[in-house]
């Protein structure tokens, strides 16, 4: 399968691999699965970062790079995941999840989550 990994996700294989709830470690560590993450998670990650929030205390020059280096694939925002924004209920306003959301529909990505809200949408999502 072909995986979309949602921010906390990405933050937790990386640094905090104990957090991941099982069925993402076997997903993560299957050779035969493809791991992607989005500029969307870099740009959460900044913004939230530049808070102080505690989740977020992490070099986002380095997750990328430690991501890239162990076969991660990168996702630009594209306009295409923009316009498809309009297709979601409004379930939840959170701009990251959405834009997620959208690139995982758009590009026929799997999008694996924690979060409920997220695993609430319709389309291709896995919650873990």
């Amino acid at each position: 399968m072909r995986f979309l990994l949602d921010t906390h996700l990405l933050l937790w294989a990386a640094g905090a691999p104990e957090l991941l709830p099982q069925a993402a470690r076997e997903a993560i560590e299957n050779p035969d699965n493809a791991l992607w993450f989005s500029a969307a998670s870099f740009w959460e990650i900044a913004i939230k970062r530049g808070l102080d929030r505690p989740y977020f205390r992490v070099d986002p020059r380095a997750l990328r790079q430690g991501l890239i280096e162990n076969g991660y694939e990168e996702l630009a925002i594209t306009g295409a995941h923009a316009v498809a924004l309009d297709l979601l209920p409004p379930l939840h306003k959170d701009p990251f999840d959405r834009i997620l959301i959208a690139q995982a529909m758009v590009e026929g990505l799997t999008l694996m989550t924690s979060d409920a809200l997220i695993g609430a949408y319709p389309g291709p999502i896995r919650k873990v």
